[in-house]
């Protein structure tokens, strides 16, 4: 095994290493939009629940 293989390797094994934290940032991001997507709806729900929509309009239509 000659200097150029264990270069040749070790970019290999940057580069294989770089996929894997690209891939691990994108499964972050996915969870982290769906995480503040279920808080968001939670927070409506819970402001329509404390809201009652069913009053009657001042002018009583």
């Amino acid at each position: 095994m000659n200097v150029d293989d264990v270069i040749r390797e070790r970019i290999e094994q940057a580069r294989l290493k770089a996929e894997r934290e690209k891939r691990r940032r994108a499964e972050l991001a996915e969870s982290r939009r769906r995480g503040l997507a279920a808080r968001h709806a939670r927070k409506l729900f819970n402001l329509a629940s404390v809201y009652d929509n069913s009053v009657p309009a001042a002018s009583g239509a």
